[in-house]
């Protein structure tokens, strides 16, 4: 049974991506995983002041949530990212929480090609939601997702479910009237079915 952190960066406490994570979860705990959902609204993590005071094992020197959070970051055995689709892409709560992995970097002598340094190895997984369900809705979410944690960070991709369709971003989630909600829940079951 595995460890899964997930990193809730939307700002709805009963929107379309918490109702989506919810589902997941169920999937996950019933399948025997262990899995903790911490919120990035109420543990605010600002982006990366690219300072280098933190460089290679010691804490970033900003005073919010982060530096308490690299322990449940360590523990897991599975990150899963979920946000929104704002503005085509992740949301900027994820993307600062995703900043601020430098300062748990490792000097690497010999990095390979478009790398500095290594990060813990981890696998993970991209839980979306969005308003529009073009084929091109979360095409810049899916690059940012796949070149900064799979291709860069070097962490191991078990899947994303993008929920697009969900409703007018003006009214009432709607992510119920659709497939999605299932799909998450079979996805969460699923994760490390091999």
């Amino acid at each position: 049974m595995k460890n899964i952190l997930i990193i809730q960066g939307g700002g709805r406490a009963k929107g379309n991506t918490a109702q989506l994570i919810a589902s997941f979860v169920r999937g996950a705990e019933e399948s025997g995983h262990t899995v903790e959902v911490v919120s990035l609204v109420t543990n605010e993590v600002k982006g990366c002041l690219g300072c280098n005071a933190c460089r290679y094992g010691k804490p970033c020197i900003q005073k919010d949530a982060f530096n308490a959070l690299v322990p449940k970051i360590r523990w897991a055995d599975c990150i899963v990212f979920a946000s929104p689709l704002y503005f085509w892409t992740l949301s900027a709560r994820i993307k600062a929480f995703i900043e601020r992995f430098y300062c748990i970097a490792e000097e690497d002598p010999n990095p390979s090609l478009g790398r500095y340094e290594k990060y813990p190895v981890k696998n993970c997984a991209l839980l979306m939601t969005a308003a529009d369900d073009y084929f091109w809705t979360f095409e810049q979410a899916v690059s940012y997702y796949q070149f900064a944690l799979i291709n860069y960070i070097g962490f191991h991709d078990r899947g994303m479910l993008l929920a697009g369709g969900c409703g007018d971003t003006n009214g009432r989630p709607q992510i119920h009237q659709t497939p999605h909600l299932q799909r998450a829940y079979a996805f969460g079951r699923q994760l490390y079915s091999e």
